[in-house]
């Protein structure tokens, strides 16, 4: 693995690792969820490195705003910048050769976002995996509460930017009470491992204010289902779980019924966060649709 810092067209340092050869015939791009960073795929990277070594590159990055990268003011948080950041790694990093794309939640949705912007990238994907995402209407999600969920919904974000805003990231990682309390109830399925769920509630800790409250606010006026069709006939997979109340199950078939030839995958039980929750779903669903190709 190496690890370097990526500089954006508008001057911020992203961090991003890549694992395997440059030369290897296939490259994989992982885009992890809101509030995590690109540990959301640490499962994922293991188990393609296994199967495959060398013969194929795994790109993972931390979103800026996210993780290891620089922080964004809330302007900056939208959902377009953040294609364009893939887009431009793309270019530098496998500027040719073909792409397996994979997008977990606002990752999915920077890879429909990516179809807008970049329809020459698309022409180079060998696979496509969205996972856990959404294609529009998030202002329609309910958390599972259907008389105040969406006033639920809109408010979790705020408290947690308030807590960024007046508590230090140590004091909440002393006491991550509230952050817990929001992976366990609206994030997490069962089972649910408390190391999975520690990596999640670190990475919200880790996300400042700005971050938590833009991308949810872009997350909401996100509507992308007309740049599905660019996925048409590439092998695509689409993986929800039953229990998921960020991005439900109805928005991924809403996602199938507009990308000709995608298959559903359903995990009973599972929560949002299946490259954790569901790792050996989710890896075999990017082993399979690697193993074409190497």
């Amino acid at each position: 693995m190496t690890t370097r810092k990526f500089r954006t067209a508008d001057g911020l340092h992203l961090a991003v690792s890549v694992y395997g050869a440059a030369d290897a015939p296939l490259t994989i791009f992982l885009a992890h969820c809101w509030t995590l960073n690109q540990h959301d795929w640490h499962y994922q990277v293991r188990d393609l490195l296994q199967e495959f070594g060398h013969r194929v590159r795994i790109v993972t990055w931390d979103h800026r705003g996210h993780g290891e990268s620089d922080a964004v003011d809330r302007a900056g948080c939208t959902i377009e910048v953040l294609a364009r950041d893939m887009g431009d790694l793309i270019d530098e990093i496998a500027p040719d050769g073909a792409l397996l794309l994979a997008g977990h939640s606002i990752g999915g949705m920077t890879m429909m976002a990516l179809a807008e912007q970049r329809p020459d990238l698309i022409e180079r994907v060998a696979g496509a995996a969205f996972v856990s995402t959404s294609s529009g209407q998030m202002n329609t999600v309910t958390l599972g509460l259907p008389e105040m969920g969406r006033t639920v919904r809109a408010q979790i974000p705020r408290m947690l930017a308030f807590r960024s805003r007046t508590l230090s990231r140590g004091a909440r990682r002393r006491a991550p009470i509230v952050e817990r309390m929001v992976m366990r109830r609206f994030v997490f399925g069962t089972p649910m491992r408390l190391a999975d769920a520690a990596l999640a509630v670190e990475g919200l800790i880790s996300c400042p204010g700005a971050t938590v409250v833009g991308f949810y606010e872009d997350c909401m006026r996100h509507d992308r289902v007309d740049a599905l069709k660019a996925y048409a006939d590439i092998p695509t997979r689409v993986l929800v779980g039953t229990h998921d109340l960020l991005t439900p199950p109805s928005h991924a078939r809403r996602i199938v019924e507009h990308v000709h030839g995608a298959e559903l995958v359903v995990a009973p039980d599972a929560g949002h966060m299946l490259p954790l929750e569901r790792d050996a779903l989710v890896s075999g669903t990017l082993i399979h649709l690697a193993r074409p190709h190497l």
